[in-house]
């Protein structure tokens, strides 16, 4: 059973910094595509980066120029850097891995909260 697990989220004022990681009880952690999405309340849940297996990362919307996606396959963790956040940033974050050849293989992890005050 793949197990996906979040952390680091939490209360920051905005302007601040968060880092969230997310460690996979993945096999062969490479072989998987990895993605942050985030849902506010009343809103679905979107994309906000991913990396590729080989380690291409891309942001979307606001995303891009505040935060940066990384993985550390020796770890089987991966990383969002999150800088000068927003009180729109606020919403639950969640890990999602994709096995790169096998999209069917897609888990999801249980979501950490980041709240961001004004």
């Amino acid at each position: 059973q793949v197990q996906l697990v979040e952390s680091g989220g939490g209360l920051v004022q905005s302007g601040g910094s968060l880092r969230l990681s997310c460690a996979a009880s993945v096999t062969i952690f490479d072989r998987y595509n990895m993605g942050w999405y985030r849902q506010a309340p009343g809103n679905q849940r979107e994309l906000v980066a991913d990396i590729s297996s080989v380690g291409t990362p891309q942001y979307i919307g606001s995303a891009k120029g505040r935060f940066t996606i990384s993985r550390d396959n020796a770890l089987n963790t991966v990383y969002l850097q999150m800088n000068n956040l927003k009180p729109e940033d606020t919403a639950v974050y969640y890990c999602k891995a994709q096995h790169a050849a096998f999209s069917f293989r897609t888990y999801w992890g249980q979501g950490t909260q980041v709240t961001v005050s004004s």
